[in-house]
């Protein structure tokens, strides 16, 4: 029987995956990568202007290119691998922290979730709870306690030293853990999404997929003076996106954000907000924002994707056309194969 058949959504990615937004570190540049050819005709111009001047430069362009391409064509599969492994030789330093409890959450959050609930609950009422920043419909809220953020970082930090397989997050951050390789999904963040982020969403993100969200990618990305110190202006694979700052120690690396992505950079101006650990900023997907440079010490950020089927089955976000869905494992990019299927469970009509 398949997922579908038992009642369970087979999800999907779109066939863009393996050549759109590769991004090229060096230059601060996404790209689309199709064949060589259609890559010289469209970049080579441009990449000269940002450095690029050289062949044996454009060579390793190429290679860097090639590189990710394979990765994300093997990625299922290798996901998959990793997690089987880590199984079977990680041990978790703190083992409760792999399952969502209430006392990981902070006070003011549980207020607002409640609230939420409640009837004649409404986006008017729930903003008076929140902080919504400069930048338009950006929400800043305490998420846990730092009791909890610190064990988070510690279980976070004795993956890393231990001696199991680890994959990068995605294209632009090099450094950090992806959570449903290390077990978090069925018992931290599917619980999360569902039980509490989708009460928020529903109110305050209801035209962009808010009360259909569905399935997420979650994972967390590390600053350090070593590693990367920042992140690239930007927007999310995802119709929301929560961004947690868990710690640890360190100076400077506001976000900031633009405008949304239809909007070119050079008519867009950018709000720095700053990020406080223990709390969340709550934005949509398609929000363009980036990462200030850290001055010192490290950062520990907990990044939850957030997708709805309804709306990403109709365009894809990443290539902006109606996507042509390629099998993937558990929540893959969040798309299904029915994008009229009635609303489930998770989707609330008001």
């Amino acid at each position: 029987m398949s997922n579908e058949e038992g009642g369970n959504p087979q999800f999907y990615f779109c066939d863009c995956f393996t050549t759109d937004n590769i991004f090229l570190k060096d230059y601060k540049l996404h790209v689309r990568f199709v064949s060589e050819q259609q890559f010289r005709l469209d970049y080579q111009t441009l990449l000269r202007r940002l450095g690029c001047v050289t062949e044996q430069q454009f060579e390793d362009v190429l290679n860097k290119i090639s590189q990710e391409v394979d990765r994300r064509r093997r990625l299922g599969v290798a996901s998959a691998e990793r997690a089987a492994a880590i199984k079977d030789v990680y041990h978790p330093l703190h083992p409760h922290v792999y399952r969502l409890q209430e006392s990981y959450l902070a006070p003011k959050f549980k207020q607002i979730v409640e609230y939420c609930r409640s009837p004649g609950a409404s986006e008017e009422g729930l903003s008076d709870l929140l902080e919504e920043e400069a930048a338009a419909r950006v929400y800043r809220f305490p998420v846990f306690e730092k009791s909890f953020c610190e064990e988070l970082v510690e279980e976070l930090e004795h993956f890393e030293q231990s001696s199991a397989p680890k994959g990068r997050p995605n294209t632009m951050n090099h450094y950090g853990i992806l959570l449903n390789e290390l077990g978090f999904d069925e018992g931290f963040i599917t619980a999360l999404r569902e039980h509490y982020l989708h009460s928020l969403t529903s109110l305050l993100y209801p035209d962009c997929g808010g009360r259909c969200l569905d399935s997420h990618k979650a994972f967390v990305v590390k600053y350090d003076m070593n590693e990367d110190v920042d992140l690239s202006y930007h927007y999310d694979n995802a119709e929301v996106t929560l961004n947690v700052s868990l710690g640890k120690d360190f100076t400077e690396g506001n976000l900031y954000f633009g405008d949304m992505k239809q909007v070119p950079l050079s008519e867009t101006e950018c709000s720095e907000v700053e990020h406080r650990v223990t709390e969340g900023l709550l934005h949509r997907g398609q929000h363009m924002h980036g990462a200030l440079p850290i001055s010192s010490g490290q950062r520990w950020n907990l990044i939850i994707w957030m997708r709805a089927s309804r709306e990403r089955n109709k365009l894809c976000p990443m290539c902006n056309k109606r996507p042509t869905l390629v099998e993937g494992e558990g929540f893959a990019d969040g798309f299904t194969k029915h994008p009229d299927a009635p609303l489930n469970a998770s989707c609330v009509l008001t």
